[in-house]
């Protein structure tokens, strides 16, 4: 038995809950279970110097832990002077599975920056921050094509990400931190609405997995992204 009392094959209670911030142009608190991200997304008119003039726009993304959001407090980032490895790895992701599903040249010479914050964590705050951070995204350019800033919006599909492992030797999905930390292997997958996949992030912690083992957690995989993709469908109808 799992230790939250869920099946192999079972997610986590996943909410959206949008517009939540007065001013951003996109907002969306997502809940993955106990893990808990506020996600903004920002319009600006600007552009990184080496996309200026090539007539497309850009999406990116920037990621953070609130110093509670776990059982023991974690120092601000900013008073290191510098984000950790991990948080520029998680930020990456998020702006490069975002960037999958936008049409950037349909976007116009614009910057939309998602910022995703944990509120809470309890495992799988990449995953619920990709996850939510579509919702966000979507909203900001709704807001823009309401202003006729764009004709249409302009995503081909959703992105949504869910984590799988081994735990006793069984695959399970959505994990939890008290699975996460205890896991044989670890991977999170980034899909598309339509079964694409965009990252899959794998790691064997103690064991080797098998390829029979993998093709377990794709499978699990693709249920809970159908589920998150529904969800998402959902929330923005």
């Amino acid at each position: 038995m799992r230790p939250s009392r869920r099946a192999t094959d079972e997610m986590r209670a996943v909410s959206f809950e949008r517009g939540v911030l007065r001013h951003a142009e996109g907002s969306c608190l997502v809940k993955f279970g106990e893990t808990h991200v506020l996600v903004a997304a920002t319009l600006e008119e600007r552009l990184p110097p080496w996309l200026k003039g090539q007539g497309r726009g850009w999406v990116t993304a920037e990621y953070g832990m609130l110093p509670r959001a776990t059982h023991e407090r974690t120092r601000r980032e900013v008073t290191a002077g510098k984000p950790t490895g991990r948080t520029m790895e998680i930020q990456r992701l998020i702006g490069r599975s975002l960037r999958a599903v936008v049409d950037l040249e349909r976007l116009g010479e614009r910057q939309i920056t998602v910022d995703c914050d944990v509120i809470q964590a309890d495992g799988g705050t990449r995953t619920a921050s990709i996850t939510g951070a579509w919702i966000a995204l979507h909203d900001c350019l709704s807001w823009m094509k309401a202003r006729s800033m764009i004709p249409a919006i302009p995503l081909r599909d959703h992105i949504a990400a869910v984590s799988c492992g081994i735990i006793d030797g069984e695959p399970r999905l959505d994990l939890d931190y008290a699975e996460d930390s205890e896991a044989e292997t670890d991977c999170n997958f980034v899909m598309t609405g339509t079964g694409g996949f965009v990252e899959i992030q794998g790691t064997a912690e103690k064991t080797p997995f098998t390829g029979a083992e993998f093709d377990a957690m794709v499978a699990l995989a693709r249920k809970g992204v159908d589920k998150l993709v529904d969800l998402q469908k959902m929330a923005v109808a």
